[in-house]
């Protein structure tokens, strides 16, 4: 807004006329003095336009950029926050020495897709190239604080269209690097398979996010990779969140709190979804 010109009132110097105008300050040349402000700053507390009309759109312009500034000091506060929790997570994670990635993520073919709920074990495939080709895959960063999740899309969906279908814990006394045939048991209790429904609203793209390039989505080959802690949690939280009954709710409740036990995580500060499906 150009206020070059106008006649302003001050609290202290009177009456002046503004002479120049940036981005930051306005300078006012009163009777006696030339001064300079913050602006608009200087209009909250000090100085007041004498003409009406142009004051009110003024203080219109201002009322948007204080609700503007607080949405902004808003963010920058859950940011803080956010950032506190990290540095909390990563200082516990190194005292418990757990992996901040030790979630595993399978991508099923129909040929798994019942045997896998059949058994509640998941193969993670043979070495592909190398003086172990053909060897069964292990997993090394699995522990009983790890937890399967598997998903599947159609051959003619996109990529994007990536559904998770169910997830379970690995077996209490389950280490990815001593196994040796390459199947990944499942715990005694905590284990789940969604609903062909339940599938539809959980977009694994929803959680999932390659930081080094956020919008992108990719599976181009590997049965399996794996993913944040957090972002486990953040799954178990939305499945909680959909499934209705008493029985099913304490079920859910004891499977993520579990995890998040195991992962030394409090499930009250557990951030909002933001993958890359969430990025575009």
């Amino acid at each position: 807004m150009n206020l070059i010109d106008e006649t302003v009132t001050h609290k202290v110097f009177g009456e002046g006329q503004i002479v120049e105008q940036d981005d930051k300050t306005i300078t006012v040349d009163f009777e006696e003095d030339v001064k300079k402000f913050v602006y608009p700053d200087a209009f909250k507390t000090f100085i007041m336009l004498q003409d009406r009309d142009l004051s009110e759109r003024l203080e219109e312009t201002l009322t948007k950029m204080r609700a503007e500034e607080k949405i902004r000091e808003k963010k920058k506060a859950k940011e803080r926050e956010q950032k506190i929790i990290q540095q909390q997570l990563r200082a516990r994670l190194k005292n418990e020495n757990v992996h901040k990635s030790s979630q595993i993520v399978f991508w099923l073919n129909e040929e798994d897709d019942e045997k896998v709920f059949e058994d509640w074990s998941v193969f993670t495939g043979t070495v592909q190239s190398g003086k172990k080709k053909g060897e069964p895959n292990r997993a090394a960063r699995l522990r009983p604080n790890s937890m399967a999740v598997l998903t599947k899309r159609d051959a003619k969906e996109q990529e994007a269209d990536r559904k998770i279908v169910g997830m379970f814990m690995v077996s209490e006394t389950f280490i990815g690097s001593a196994n040796e045939d390459g199947f990944i048991p499942s715990h005694e209790l905590f284990k789940i398979e969604l609903t062909e429904e339940e599938s539809e609203k959980m977009h694994f793209w929803n959680y999932y996010m390659n930081p080094r390039s956020p919008k992108r989505m990719a599976w181009n080959s590997g049965r399996y990779r794996y993913f944040d802690n957090i972002w486990g949690a953040q799954i178990l939280r939305d499945v909680l969140k959909m499934r209705q009954g008493e029985e099913e709710q304490e079920r859910l409740d004891a499977f993520l709190d579990y995890y998040c036990h195991l992962n030394v995580l409090n499930r009250e500060t557990i951030p909002v979804a933001n993958g890359s499906l969430l990025q575009q």
